[in-house]
C-alpha cells in the first residue's frame, strides 16, 4: 500500500519527545509543553505550526517528507548498510541493538537524523535505489577496485557532462557522489536538465518560476562479479556510452570489455500446470504465490496473443480454471507462455498482515522485480523453482581446455 505524506500524519506518528528534540534543534517551540500532548494527539503542535512563516516551515517540510519516507523497513536497512561503512564493528553492532528495540520505524528514522546525521545521506541514496524499476545490467567487465578518488570523480562527471551536452543540449554541470554498500559501489550522478517552468506559491502569491533541475544517472559495481547496474530513463542510445565512461574514468579501462548476449531464458511453461509448487526458502516469508495471470502467444502467427486473467482472491486456482474452459476448443500446444503475473503473500513483519507483493516475468528474460531485500528474497524463489533463469554453461574453447589440463 502507497504512503502518502502530510505533516499532520508525521506528527501523529513521531513521538512527542522526538518531535520535541527536533524543534529544539531549530530554535522553535520553546514554550510548547510536548510532554503535556497526548501521544498521536498532538493539536497544540498542529496550532503552533501554523503560525509559522512558508519560510520557515518550507525546509522543515523537506527534512519531514525524507524522515517520512525512511520510516519503514526498507528505510531501516538502507540505514544499517551506511551504518555498517560508517562505524567499526563494536560501535556497529551496539548501534543496530539500540534501534532494533526502538518501538517504531518512524523513532528510528528520527533517531537517525538527530544522531547519525552523517549516516543519512547515503542512507536516503540507498532507498531510493532500491525503489526504482529498469536496472540495465553489463557483465564481463574484470573484477578490479572502483577508483573513488576525487580525480576519478571529477573526471565522471566530466564525462557525462560532455556527452549529454554535445548529444542533447543539456547536462552543462554535473555532480558525482559515490558510496560503498557492503561489496558494491554506488555512485548517484546528477548533470543539469532542461530549464523548466513550475507553478509555485510564494508569500501567498501563485508564479511560474523558472528552475534547472537535475536528471540522474546511478551506477552499481560489482568487483566481486565483474558487473555493472545502470539506471537511467532516457535515451537507449545512451545506455552504452554512459557504461564506457564509468570502464574508463572508474576502472581505469581503455575500452569497454564487450557485451555477451545474454542467452538466459525463463521456463515459464511448467506454470501451465494447476500442480506447479513454487519452492520458497524457510524462513523467507514467503507464505503463499498465486498466478493471476498467463499470457499465450501463437507459435505460428506472430502477434497473436490470448490472456488470462482471472480474481484469485476467492481461489487461487481461478487462472486454471479459465484455462481448462478455452482447453477443448484452442490447441494450447501451438502457444507458448510469454508472461506470467503472480502474487505473493509474504510476511514482512510478525506483528503485522502479510504484504501483497504482485510481480511479472516475461519471456525471454524480463522480470519486474527490483534488487531490494524482498525482492531479492521472491527472486530466489524462482530459482528453487526452477523459473529464475540461470547462467548458461561456460563454454571452453579448444586451446584453453588443454592449458587446463596440463595445469
Amino acid at each position: 500500500m502507497a504512503r502518502y505524506y502530510t505533516n499532520n500524519n508525521f506528527f501523529r506518528q513521531m513521538p512527542n519527545a522526538l518531535l520535541a528534540r527536533y524543534f529544539q534543534t531549530h530554535r522553535l517551540f520553546g514554550d510548547l509543553d510536548f510532554s503535556a500532548m497526548k501521544e498521536g494527539k498532538p493539536d497544540a503542535l498542529f496550532e503552533a505550526w501554523r503560525t509559522l512563516s512558508e519560510a520557515q516551515r518550507n525546509g522543515m517540510d523537506a527534512e519531514f517528507r525524507d524522515i517520512f519516507d525512511m520510516s519503514c523497513e526498507k528505510g531501516f536497512r538502507a540505514m544499517i548498510d551506511e551504518a555498517e561503512f560508517q562505524m567499526d564493528e563494536d560501535e556497529f553492532t551496539i548501534w543496530v541493538e539500540k534501534l532494533s528495540g526502538l518501538p517504531s520505524h518512524f523513532d528510528r528514522a528520527m533517531l537517525v537524523y538527530l544522531d547519525h546525521n552523517a549516516c543519512w545521506k547515503g542512507a536516503t541514496r540507498f532507498y531510493h535505489a532500491d525503489t526504482l524499476s529498469y536496472w540495465r545490467k553489463r557483465k564481463n567487465l574484470p573484477q578490479k577496485k572502483a577508483e573513488t578518488d576525487d580525480d576519478s570523480i571529477q573526471e565522471l562527471a566530466g564525462r557525462i557532462r560532455t556527452y549529454f551536452h554535445h548529444t542533447e543540449g543539456r547536462g552543462n554541470n554535473c555532480v558525482v557522489e559515490p558510496f560503498r554498500r557492503g561489496e558494491l559501489e554506488y555512485f548517484f550522478a546528477y548533470p543539469e536538465d532542461y530549464s523548466q517552468q513550475s507553478s509555485e506559491w510564494v508569500n501567498g502569491e501563485f508564479a511560474h518560476r523558472p528552475h534547472n533541475p537535475a536528471f540522474e544517472v546511478i551506477f552499481v559495481y560489482s568487483g566481486k562479479e565483474g558487473s555493472l547496474d545502470l539506471y537511467f530513463r532516457g535515451s537507449y542510445k545512451a545506455i552504452e556510452p554512459l557504461q564506457s565512461m564509468f570502464a574508463t574514468a572508474i576502472l581505469k579501462l581503455d575500452k569497454l570489455p564487450p557485451d555477451p548476449k545474454d542467452a538466459r531464458i525463463y521456463d515459464l511453461a511448467p506454470l501451465l500446470q494447476k500442480s506447479f509448487d513454487f519452492a520458497p526458502a524457510v524462513g523467507s516469508g514467503i507464505e503463499n504465490v498465486v498466478v493471476k495471470k498467463l499470457r499465450l502467444s501463437s507459435r505460428e502467427k506472430k502477434g497473436d496473443r490470448i490472456t488470462l486473467e482471472a480474481d484469485t482472491s476467492e481461489n487461487q486456482d481461478a487462472v486454471y480454471i479459465l484455462l481448462d474452459q478455452i482447453r477443448g476448443s484452442l490447441p494450447l500446444n501451438m502457444y507458448n507462455v510469454t508472461q506470467v503475473e503472480l502474487a505473493a503473500s509474504v510476511v514482512v513483519d510478525a506483528d503485522k498482515p502479510a504484504k501483497q507483493v504482485t510481480f511479472r516475468i516475461t519471456y525471454p528474460n524480463s522480470c519486474s522485480l527490483k534488487y531490494d531485500e524482498l525482492d531479492l528474497k521472491l527472486r530466489d524463489m524462482l530459482e528453487a523453482s526452477g523459473i529464475e533463469p540461470k547462467e548458461p554453461k561456460e563454454e571452453v574453447g579448444a586451446v584453453e581446455a588443454l592449458v587446463r589440463a596440463e595445469a
